[in-house]
């Protein structure tokens, strides 16, 4: 290769270099505050990773009819207590050849001589093949739709990958099942709580005077109110005749309507320090409304608390319900959800024996945490001074 090709070459390689980083710069300033914050947020791995996890949950959530291999209240009273299965995928024929194909050890019983309790342990000696889209337990989808479909099962033996609780019931079926409350359940309490939070705090901060007093003399007394208590009564108020899930519905939703207050104030010292800034009077001189200075101009200045604030509510919404159900002060059996299957795993004696009642714990961790890596994303794409 000439040197006259080679230069041609590199000369070539610096123009278009230099035209894609032209074209980069002029689409950066053409794009609008969602594109900015999308393109700030692909940066984030985090924040994305626990994107795909939520949304694995809620898919969990939404189908969990399908997912779990038998129902939430169907029993096996010969496998009581039994601990984790695992699923083996390399298996030999009859030539000695490995090949791939799912199967399960079958269980035997044993008697502990130190405790005298019966144990499970895995047979080598049976093994019994794990189907996918097996038929097994007619369920309704959503309510509506009937079905005996199933994501897996095995043939001969149930297969429990989480194991058994006392009365011999699938944990891992109870957990997908679950799932659908404690994830879901709140999410229009923490609506109406951030929506009161932004509006009464943005009215408060930004006509002040007497208005400012009285949402702010409310807002004391609100905080003053002790929430056990409040909730206690609530539970002890409402009709008998609801049913749980109403009940709690309807007390996680007041709750949520009193619990708007922290926001209120947050958002009243934020506009409180904006109102006076030079695009608010801008606006004013355009003979902008006050509702439109407030919603449209005020409130996106601090989107990126707002949003923190927000992906920090459901996952307290989550954790309340789980506290006040295994308090016994939310929902109790036969409803299901994360706090109450943790009900099974109240004493010390308990988790020794079958630890592994402790997975709903698990699930509420893994999404606490994945919200709050989701909102850490989020305020970062949020923030228009992040770089």
């Amino acid at each position: 290769m000439s040197l006259e090709t080679i230069v041609t070459k590199t000369l070539t390689w610096v123009r278009q270099n230099r035209q894609e980083k032209i074209q980069a710069e002029e689409a950066f300033y053409r794009a609008s505050q969602w594109q900015l914050v999308w393109w700030r947020f692909r940066k984030h791995k985090l924040a994305q990773i626990a994107m795909v996890v939520l949304a694995i949950l809620y898919f969990i959530a939404a189908f969990c009819e399908f997912l779990s291999p038998y129902g939430p209240e169907q029993r096996f009273a010969e496998y009581s207590s039994v601990p984790p299965m695992a699923i083996h995928f390399l298996d030999k024929d009859e030539n000695g050849h490995l090949r791939i194909k799912p199967f399960v050890y079958g269980l035997k019983k044993e008697r502990d001589p130190v405790t005298a309790r019966l144990k499970y342990a895995p047979d080598p000696n049976q093994k019994f093949p794990v189907r996918f889209f097996v038929h097994g337990p007619e369920y309704k989808l959503w309510g509506k739709f009937k079905s005996d479909l199933h994501l897996f099962g095995a043939e001969g033996i149930p297969v429990f990958l989480m194991g058994t609780d006392k009365i011999g019931r699938d944990v891992l079926t109870r957990i997908f099942y679950g799932s659908r409350i404690s994830l879901t359940v709140g999410l229009v309490g923490v609506f109406f709580s951030f929506v009161l939070g932004l509006i009464l705090g943005g009215i408060s901060g930004y006509f002040g005077g007497t208005v400012d007093e009285v949402i702010q003399r409310i807002i004391d007394l609100l905080i003053s109110i002790p929430t056990i208590p409040l909730w206690m009564a609530l539970a002890a108020a409402l009709p008998q005749d609801w049913s749980q899930i109403r009940q709690y519905f309807v007390i996680t939703l007041i709750l949520s309507i009193l619990g708007w207050t922290s926001l209120a104030r947050v958002v009243r010292g934020k506009i409180l320090s904006l109102r006076e800034e030079d695009f608010t009077l801008a606006a004013r001189l355009y003979n902008a409304s006050e509702w439109r200075i407030i919603t449209r101009h005020l409130l996106p200045a601090f989107a990126s608390y707002i949003i923190v604030s927000l992906t920090l509510a459901i996952p307290n919404m989550i954790l309340g319900e789980t506290a006040l159900s295994f308090l016994s002060l939310g929902l109790r059996p036969p409803t299901i959800s994360w706090g109450v299957m943790l009900q099974d795993a109240q004493n010390i004696i308990s988790i020794a024996q079958t630890p592994w009642m402790l997975w709903p714990c698990a699930f509420v961790i893994i999404t606490v945490l994945m919200f709050n890596f989701l909102g850490d994303g989020l305020r970062d794409a949020a923030d228009p001074y992040a770089k």
